[in-house]
């Protein structure tokens, strides 16, 4: 009993199991998390230590290189780079990607207990990195009548409990406004006065403000806890705390303070649109649904608003939902236009309604089954996996197609139905499962792909995989059930196998006599092929390269620094103009501005920040115009700053791969004056290359710093010690919030401060008076030394060496070409110091491993190609043909590349991976039946032309469905569309060129083998 039997006997069960798959496939829709990106946890590890104001060189010294070094020799460690600022360190940790993160984060937190770092560095972070790291939904909040501190309570305390408990969200992160605190400011006339000290005034308050337990007392058989509080509830209870008792008279804080409300000192701003605002960002939960968590968050926020006063605005600014809704409807086009055009192809070529309803039939039952699978090995949806599903569409019909156009080619022989359908069913059997597993196989070698590369696509490549054999499944048991139902053929239609009709045997005759003409002159299709190959190299040096093609999000990051030690006012009052050519800006909706702290709420200096804009859905320009526009303008206009655009979803993977730009020229040498020197001239070289913007030397300098010196001798002279006076410093400048006061369940912190704190000098500041233990009064300068530094700069290392990376992005170049340019100006205008060596990182490092990666990937898919061929006709000249005319599709892929403009990256070289398969494909329904023709007994070259009449139509229609089916992708309709483009471009170049060589070259080699073969036996 052969297969067409098995599925004829058992239709209702072929009806029920599909039924049942598609239900299950309905469900898995609904289950299934959508997401940007494929969720993967990247083998980063993120340490970061604070050690105070240490300066750079002891910070590096006593913490970082023990980190490194304790690091170093952790298994699966494949590189360390570190930033060492004042007082700060930073240790990212990049493992294989084979290394399991959660492990790896653990070794990391062991070795780290295990180092010995000095008594005042705190490990304040230790984490790996994923896509969930960034807000997936950010908020503005704003009032015209209330105070950056009552916006600040009403984030903290109203807003962030209610969203940080709804389902799905792993944080909420606020930045701007002001903490409220309660401030007794300190009069240095009335210290004088009563002959008491700053520090006398802190100590008091953080010695009497407290709630102590001594211990336990047994009474009357029971036992009771002791308490001892001296706790105020209310800051008008702070006035009555006894200072210092003076010529036998307490002194007490209202006799030299003010107490009243205050706020935390704060060196960093946010603003909406120009307005002081509060920023509200939330995360995501790793595996949570992004779409979920951002509707959730606008029913709670809309909730919360109507209960807010009226002033209180609450405006989103970032959402990344609305790009993976815009995804899936743009995926609802491709499979409705797919859908549509293979009707029209199918329609076209059979003229038979009920042959047309029944292959189009398995694509939204491939789909399914396809949601199915994503949901059973956990994927979820997102721009890669539901990028594989659109690409599918024009391919899972290809099985159908053949097996229905197989059975209505038999029932036009004058056959009956059920004849019909066994005997199509058992001549494409074996031809069409060869013809399946060949373009899924091209898939596997994608597997050993490592990096972002493989994290996309070997999303894709399963969802790809899956869609294909689903239909190779549904095409030999559902269509053929179907067909017994719907596949009809109208009296008189009844014809000879050779009859194709007026319009086909229009189109076959030339085709015929071309493949004749090929086939008497062999050699000369061999030349032509070797021509072709020439062709593809000189296409391939033509080509412009890149990693990932451009991606306009309608939204994007505008970094900028002003010049080291620029203070929060001066920098802010700079950005006011770049304020006012934004909100001039015809296509900018809305933006969010950050001074002193970056997105991920880093902090940073206040000379550093950055703007999250937000461009009008119905803009005139593309963004990248409106990003040269906004470049021209601000460097003309504000030359102090420096300034660097950057998309968000492309800076969001550069900083998690810790490549965030496009150029990375790292410089390593010992000697760091001599580094920073050479970094500022090759900055100055590449500069002059056309296309090469947002350049940055790497030098990252931190503000200027005044030393009080402590002269240790004359200290004790006074009976006063360096902590004394650090105290005391550290209170009239920034004050003492040791101490709290609870109130309404918030806890509220109690600064001690000088009156005059905001309005110290140097000259005031070394006027200071500090009063010893003796009760001497003395000045700051009596003790002190003062010391200037112009600011510290920032010591990178990478691999355990002294680095610095001068960094640019591009506009209007591929990176490809600028790297080139770049390296040919360095080498005109830079001479290198001697023990100084280069290396190009950043995103072209990414590029180059890839494409490696991918270039192994495609030898390997065409040797598994030629191994599925060997065993499915058991003979070398079948393989040879038909991989020769896979190889030579390249070709086509090229040429479209070359002809849309479009680079060769890693998602275009992916495209030509494909093609492969799918060509080889095309090539097995070429060749299937000649073997067939010659047992019936005709010649070589006639069993060619015959199989070659026979397939023309169903290779012509499962080429037309594919190229027909990626046309929506290859167009860029629809949101998210521009990162599968070029895979769509390449494999619809391939595919157009291909119809030549599987009808053609593939013949006509497989000929000149077989003829070969036959002069060797004779011989």
């Amino acid at each position: 009993m052969n297969l067409a039997s098995i599925i004829s006997t058992q239709k209702r069960a072929v009806m029920v199991v599909v039924a049942l798959l598609c239900l299950l496939g309905i469900y898995a829709a609904f289950q299934l998390p959508t997401a940007i990106f494929p969720n993967t946890d990247f083998p980063r590890v993120v340490v970061v230590v604070d050690n105070g104001v240490i300066p750079a060189e002891q910070m590096l010294v006593t913490v970082t290189q023990p980190v490194e070094q304790a690091m170093n020799g952790i298994p699966g460690i494949a590189r360390i780079k570190s930033a060492t600022a004042r007082g700060s360190a930073e240790i990212n940790l990049f493992f294989d990607w084979n290394t399991n993160p959660k492990e790896a984060l653990q070794l990391v937190q062991t070795r780290l207990a295990q180092i010995n770092l000095p008594p005042t560095a705190q490990i304040r972070h230790v984490a790996r990195l994923t896509f969930a790291v960034f807000p997936v939904t950010s908020y503005s909040l704003t009032s015209d009548k209330r105070s950056p501190a009552e916006l600040n309570d009403i984030a903290t305390y109203t807003i962030k409990p209610r969203l940080a408990r709804l389902a799905g969200v792993s944080d909420v992160q606020i930045s701007g406004g002001k903490v409220r605190e309660y401030h007794i400011k300190v009069s240095p006339e009335r210290l004088n006065a009563h002959n008491v000290s700053l520090q006398q005034v802190a100590d008091a308050v953080k010695n009497s403000n407290i709630l102590s337990s001594p211990g336990l007392v047994e009474e009357n058989h029971q036992l009771e806890l002791t308490l001892v509080s001296g706790q105020a509830t209310a800051p008008e209870q702070l006035n009555s705390i006894v200072v210092a008792v003076v010529n036998n008279a307490p002194v007490k804080i209202a006799d030299v303070a003010d107490v009243g409300n205050g706020t935390e000192p704060n060196y960093t701003i946010v603003n909406s649109n120009g307005q002081n605002a509060v920023a509200l960002d939330v995360l995501r939960q790793p595996e949570a649904n992004t779409v979920t968590v951002t509707d959730e968050i606008k029913t709670e926020l809309a909730a919360i608003q109507n209960e807010l006063p009226k002033d209180v605005k609450i405006a989103l600014y970032y959402d990344q939902s609305l790009l993976v809704r815009d995804s899936i409807n743009s995926v609802r086009d491709a499979i409705l236009i797919g859908l549509i055009l293979s009707v029209i192809i199918l329609y076209a070529f059979l003229r038979n309604v009920g042959t047309t309803f029944v292959a189009i039939l398995v694509i939204p039952v491939t789909i399914l089954a396809t949601f199915l699978a994503m949901y059973l090995v956990g994927l979820s949806f997102n721009l890669m996996t539901l990028g594989g599903v659109a690409a599918a569409i024009g391919l899972v019909i290809d099985d159908a197609i053949v097996v229905v156009e197989n059975i209505y080619t038999h029932l036009a022989r004058g056959q009956s139905k059920m004849e019909a359908i066994h005997a199509a069913i058992s001549e494409i059997t074996v031809p069409i499962i060869g013809s399946t597993v060949t373009p899924v196989v091209v898939f596997l070698p994608l597997t050993l792909l490592t990096g972002v590369t493989g994290v996309f696509f070997r999303s894709l490549a399963l969802t790809m995989a899956v869609a294909l054999l689903t239909s190779l499944v549904l095409a030999l048991t559902f269509t053929p059930v179907l067909a017994e139902k719907f596949v009809k053929i109208k009296k008189g239609k009844v014809r000879n196998e050779h009859e194709l009709g007026k319009v086909m045997s229009f189109i076959v005759r030339p085709y015929e006599s071309v493949l004749r003409f090929s086939l008497k002159n062999k050699w000369l299709v061999v030349a032509a092929g070797a021509a072709i190959l020439f062709g593809s190299y000189l296409l391939y040096n033509q080509l412009g390269s890149e990693f990932l093609p451009a991606f306009d999000e309608g939204a994007f990051v505008l970094d900028y620094n002003s010049p080291p030690g620029t203070s929060l006012s001066e920098t802010d009052r700079l950005l006011k103009h770049v304020e006012q050519i934004l909100q001039d800006t015809p296509e900018v909706e809305s933006y969010v501005r950050h001074t002193g702290l970056q997105i991920g709420l880093s902090i940073t200096e206040p000379n550093r920040g950055d703007y999250m804009i937000k461009l009008k859905a119905a803009k005139a320009r593309p963004t990248d115009e409106v990003i040269d526009e906004l470049r021209g303008k601000i460097e003309s206009s504000e030359p102090a700053l420096q300034i660097e655009f950057v998309g968000i979803l492309g800076d969001l993977i550069g900083d998690l791969t810790s490549s965030p730009s496009p150029i990375e020229i790292r410089l390593f040498g010992e000697d760091k004056k001599v580094l920073h020197e050479t970094a500022a001239k090759v900055e100055e070289s590449i500069q002059k290359v056309a296309g090469v913007v947002d350049t940055n030397n790497g030098v990252i300098v931190s503000g200027a710093a005044i030393t009080f010196n402590v002269n240790l001798e004359q200290a004790a002279r006074f009976g006063i010690t360096p902590q004394e006076i650090a105290n005391s410093v550290t209170i009239a400048l920034s004050g003492d919030a040791s101490t709290a006061i609870l109130q309404k369940g918030r806890l509220i912190a109690v600064r001690v401060i000088s009156a005059d704190a905001q309005a110290q000098t140097l000259d005031t500041l070394k006027a200071l008076p500090i009063r010893s233990a003796s009760g001497a009064l003395l000045r700051l300068d009596q003790v002190a030394t003062v010391a200037f530094d112009n600011g510290q700069t920032e010591i990178e290392r990478d691999g355990l060496r002294q680095s610095v990376a001068v960094t640019a992005r591009l506009s209007g170049s591929d990176l490809g070409t600028a790297i080139n340019k770049i390296k040919a100006q360095l080498t005109k205008d830079v001479k290198m110091p001697a023990g100084m060596t280069i290396e190009y990182g950043g995103l072209f490092a990414e590029q180059q491993s890839s494409f490696r990666e991918l270039a192994i990937s495609l030898a390997l898919a065409i040797v598994l190609v030629f191994l599925v061929l060997l065993i499915e006709f058991r003979s070398f000249a079948h393989p040879i043909a038909i991989v020769t005319g896979a190889i030579l599709a390249l070709t086509g892929v090229l040429l479209a590349l070359f002809i849309t403009k479009t680079t060769l990256n890693v998602v275009s070289f992916m495209g030509m991976i494909m093609v492969v398969g799918i060509v080889a494909k095309n090539g097995i329904l070429m060749l299937d039946a000649v073997e067939e023709h010659l047992a019936e007994g005709d010649n070589l070259t006639e069993a060619l032309i015959t199989s070659g009449r026979r397939r023309f139509r169903p290779v012509l229609m499962t080429s037309l469905a594919a190229i027909l089916g990626m046309l929506p992708l290859a167009l860029a309709i629809g949101a998210g569309s521009e990162l599968l483009q070029p895979l769509a471009i390449a494999v619809i170049g391939g595919l157009v060129f291909a119809l030549v060589l599987s009808l053609v070259v593939t013949p006509t080699v497989y000929a000149l083998l077989q003829n070969t073969k036959t002069d060797s036996k004779m011989k």
